[in-house]
């Protein structure tokens, strides 16, 4: 039921006719774009209302202040609006809160929530016990553009190191060949790429959270459906503007968010430069335990950054494909195979033709000849026409194994040819004992994409580095590279297993590519500031830990300077854990969640940073001091 408040609103909404509305339905954003903007007209027709006038202004001396923010927030409430477009959109693909998702100029910061990690001694089924299994949702938070200064500015690099074969040495400078580690929010640290890496990444794979709730050993992946969308979106559209004019990208992704994601990927690289929908086996048994189906693939969507300049390289033959090719009459050009001469479509269907041997061929009833007469005399004249064993058979031309180059991909890569997600924990669980990914991807999968959209000295880029197993292919083909992961596993999963390709492991594809050692990456982190709270937030068990970390917090300068503080205090309390930690994360100010580059030669910051952090910040963003 329409409070008074709601149809006094509504009153003075419709005075402007469909401006406002989609049908009947309350295009809430529109709305609060135009109050942020101080539309005159709007805030004038408000305030002819008494209802509106009367709750939404004070009067202080002979002035009337109206309270937009006061106004704005009771749009922003979803139950507001019962019959609004946020609700009605919710049943629409790719909208939310009154626009569309590409359109957004939000963005999602995500905060892995700690009690998605995977405890000591629970296993995948414990999880699936409804008093084991993390009520809490991940993390994230959408903000506003307008609230956004400095967030996406150039982050300062701190603690970088190299290691190779020798092991791990400070470094203070990065050149074009180095392979890099990032450890920091992925978004921050795209953006942080793009000045450098802008134009020059041939080949992008990721393979997200995929808001289902299933990936819960180490991130909780269940997102609000259009907050998961935004923070794709967020990132895709920064990592598009780092690809080559013939570079791709590919993302792994399940049936829950794949179609979704197809739509808003249309809109972010163009539907014209979509190039496939691959079906990867990623499980070759079948779950009896499963309710409906048992699940079996994913998908890999994989965009060009322009269809026309883009070249793929075929597969390599199999020795299946190579064995059906024989050579009876022992042709000195070797094994061959045979194809008909007739086509299905074409010209002359009258054609007729005589070879030496005094056999004459015509196309069947209803076909046409494949070939010309001239180049079937060049054909038969060096003896590549095959009659049969006994020399009277349909004549067919033979094609040789030697002419043959590789295989044009399908979009169907079955676990034989692919791997699959049991191979690939093995193969990890090799080199880190410890180890509890529940869908970490196998390495025969990533050879097989990064030989098919990349060339050796390449640069290929996963901003959800997971596990490091792009990595460990790319530097096992030669391939240059770069990875990002904000998750701590990062010190015990992925940089271990890097340094045990360069010590020469031999899991993997190792063997396939002769892998004998070698190679070198540079490992840097993003310069925390206010992240310290933000742990502390999302490690908190209870409402008093909570408390003490407010306390702290009020004394800082890292809340918002916007944020009611008394009121904070006065409300807090009464809610769930939950919505605790919710609005303390809330209150942050997010452009203080890491230095930025800008403030590197402020006098607190610069202590901070050693010597050599100092000249390699100068090295990547490209301002050493040419003279010195």
């Amino acid at each position: 039921m329409d409070t008074k408040i709601n149809q006094a609103i509504k009153s003075v909404l419709l005075m402007f006719g469909d401006k406002y509305f989609i049908g009947e339905i309350i295009n809430k954003q529109k709305v609060i774009h135009d109050l942020d903007n101080y539309d005159k007209e709007l805030m004038t027709k408000m305030l002819s209302n008494d209802v509106v006038k009367s709750n939404f202004t004070t009067a202080i001396n002979d002035a009337i202040i109206f309270n937009v923010n006061k106004l704005v927030e009771l749009f922003e409430t979803n139950d507001y609006w019962q019959d609004s477009y946020t609700k009605y959109s919710k049943k629409i693909g790719l909208t939310a809160n009154g626009k569309f998702i590409d359109e957004t100029t939000e963005v999602v910061l995500d905060f892995p929530y700690k009690d998605t990690v995977l405890k000591a001694g629970m296993t995948q089924e414990d999880l699936a016990k409804d008093d084991l299994r993390p009520d809490e949702p991940f993390l994230n938070e959408v903000i506003a553009k307008e609230e956004i200064d400095v967030l996406l500015d150039k982050k300062l690099l701190v603690n970088a190191k190299k290691y190779d074969i020798e092991g791990e040495h400070k470094v203070s400078e990065i050149t074009e060949d180095d392979n890099l580690i990032l450890k920091g929010n992925n978004l921050l640290a795209l953006h942080s790429l793009k000045e450098r890496y802008a134009g020059k990444v041939k080949l992008i794979y990721i393979d997200p959270p995929y808001n289902t709730g299933n990936d819960s050993f180490q991130y909780n992946d269940r997102f609000n459906h259009s907050a998961w969308l935004t923070f794709m979106k967020n990132r895709l559209e920064i990592a598009r503007d780092l690809l080559t004019e013939d570079g791709s990208i590919w993302i792994n992704i399940d049936d829950d968010e794949s179609h979704y994601l197809k739509v808003l990927c249309d809109g972010i690289f163009e539907r014209e430069n979509f190039l496939a929908n691959i079906i990867w086996q990623k499980k070759y048994t079948i779950a009896n335990d499963a309710k409906y189906f048992s699940d079996s693939h994913d998908h890999i969507l994989v965009y060009s950054m322009r269809k026309e300049t883009f070249k793929l390289n075929g597969l390599p033959r199999s020795e299946e494909m190579n064995a059906r090719y024989k050579n009876p009459d022992n042709d000195f050009r070797g094994p061959w195979m045979t194809q008909p001469l007739h086509a299905k479509s074409g010209k002359n269907s009258d054609f007729s033709y005589t070879f030496k041997n005094g056999v004459t061929w015509e196309p069947p009833r209803g076909t046409f000849p494949r070939y010309s007469f001239d180049s079937l005399k060049e054909y038969d004249n060096n003896n590549m026409i095959w009659f049969g064993k006994d020399g009277k058979s349909v004549p067919r031309l033979k094609k040789y194994l030697s002419d043959m180059g590789n295989v044009t991909p399908n979009t169907l890569w079955l676990h034989t040819e692919a791997g699959n997600n049991d191979q690939a924990n093995k193969e990890i669980k090799r080199l880190i004992e410890d180890f509890n990914f529940s869908t970490p991807k196998p390495e025969k999968l990533l050879q097989r994409i990064l030989h098919i959209g990349s060339d050796e000295g390449d640069l290929v880029v996963d901003f959800f580095m997971g596990s490091a197993t792009t990595q460990a292919v790319a530097m096992k083909m030669n391939r240059r590279f770069i990875g990002i992961e904000q998750m701590d596993y990062i010190d015990t999963v992925s940089v271990p297993r890097l340094q045990k390709v360069i010590e020469g492991e031999q899991g993997g594809i190792s063997k396939e590519v002769d892998w004998q050692g070698g190679g070198s990456f540079i490992y840097a982190e993003l310069m925390e500031k206010n992240t310290g709270f933000l742990k502390e937030i999302i490690e908190a068990d209870t409402m008093q830990e909570l408390q003490a970390i407010f306390e702290r917090m009020s004394q800082s300068p890292d809340i918002d300077f916007r944020v009611d503080l008394e009121e904070v205090k006065a409300t807090l309390w009464e809610h769930s854990l939950e919505e605790q930690k919710k609005t303390l994360i809330k209150i942050l100010d997010k452009n203080q969640l890491y230095f930025n580059y800008s403030e590197i030669d402020d006098a607190h910051v610069r202590e901070l940073v050693s010597d050599s952090d100092y000249a390699f910040n100068q090295s990547f963003y490209k301002e050493v001091n040419q003279d010195g």
